[in-house]
């Protein structure tokens, strides 16, 4: 995990602050939310290029001659940043949202992943 941030105690962020730190940016600095259909496709745009660095980096796929690497955790943070727009329009509270999908995930996958011997090799 060599592209993980830096812990900075004094700007770790929360979901929630995350989600109020893009609404005060968005309306300082970027003047107004785009359409929720823009935000959409700038999302598939973002997770394209997270998916591009991926594939290159893990995958069979090499960088052409001409091509930079990006930091996958700047692009990471673009697919959020967006998703984080995205829940802001929509009244979506992530912090909220992820607890209940973890919750969803525990009840559903408890024996599940644990049975599966295609992950457990047994």
């Amino acid at each position: 995990m060599s592209e993980s941030p830096e812990p900075n105690s004094s700007k770790d962020l929360t979901l929630r602050a995350a989600q109020l730190e893009v609404d005060q940016w968005i309306k300082t600095i970027g003047v107004r939310y785009f359409s929720e259909l823009t935000n959409l496709a700038q999302l598939v745009e973002e997770v394209g290029e997270l998916a591009r660095q991926i594939s290159r980096r893990f995958g069979e796929q090499s960088f052409r001659a001409s091509e930079n690497p990006s930091d996958l955790a700047d692009e990471m943070a673009d697919v959020l940043f967006v998703l984080i727009c995205l829940a802001n329009q929509t009244g979506v509270d992530l912090t909220a949202a992820l607890q209940c999908n973890l919750d969803k995930k525990t009840q559903r996958d408890a024996l599940r992943h644990k049975q599966n011997t295609k992950l457990t090799g047994s």
